[in-house]
């Protein structure tokens, strides 16, 4: 009996001990999925906003560039296959870049009316959306940071091992294109 104590208590810390590394790495990968789901939801939440502002720009837009009629469909589209897109961030971003150039377009249109540029609604508008963009792009960095730490650990050894035995799967990593609102002055000599 004397010898069977101190063989348990071997026993019980050969067995507890990688059992409690392997949850407490189980628990460290949870969280850090947990977070990129989390600060996904912020960036979705950005472009909704994006996609509830276009639609106002685009008819203050209209209002004064009846004749545009081809930029204003291709904003509309591009937004509404934005706006659908519900897939993996990589494939969500094709749709967000081709609505970035589709608003490219726009104020590009909206360049050519001087009127337009002086109207407050207009540059209201524009500013909310350079605020929506800075705004989109600052939980982009801190959703592509979340998942490069989350990448980081479903790599790296030993929890890759663990990631592969309970199906963790990297994450996409988040890259769209801004719409260039700021534009630099114009200097006439």
């Amino acid at each position: 009996m004397g010898i069977l104590i101190p063989v348990l208590v071997v026993l019980g810390i050969v067995v507890l001990v990688p059992v409690a590394v392997v949850a407490l790495m189980y628990n460290h990968l949870v969280g850090l999925r947990n977070r990129v789901t989390e600060s996904w939801s912020n960036v979705d939440t950005e472009l909704k906003r994006r996609y509830d502002l276009i639609p106002n720009l685009v008819e203050t837009v209209k209002g004064y560039a009846k004749h545009e009629r081809e930029v204003f469909e291709r904003v509309t589209e591009a937004r509404a296959r934005a706006a659908a897109s519900n897939g993996r961030p990589s494939e969500q971003a094709a749709d967000e870049n081709a609505l970035v150039g589709s608003m490219k377009s726009l104020f590009a249109v909206a360049e050519r009316y001087p009127d337009l540029k002086a109207s407050q609604n207009f540059l209201a508008l524009q500013e909310e959306l350079t605020d929506t963009e800075d705004r989109i792009q600052a939980a982009r960095r801190f959703y592509n940071g979340n998942v490069r730490d989350y990448n980081n650990a479903c790599q790296s050894v030993p929890t890759n091992i663990l990631a592969g035995m309970f199906s963790f799967q990297q994450a996409d990593f988040f890259e769209i294109e801004s719409i260039a609102m700021r534009q630099a002055p114009k200097v006439s000599l």
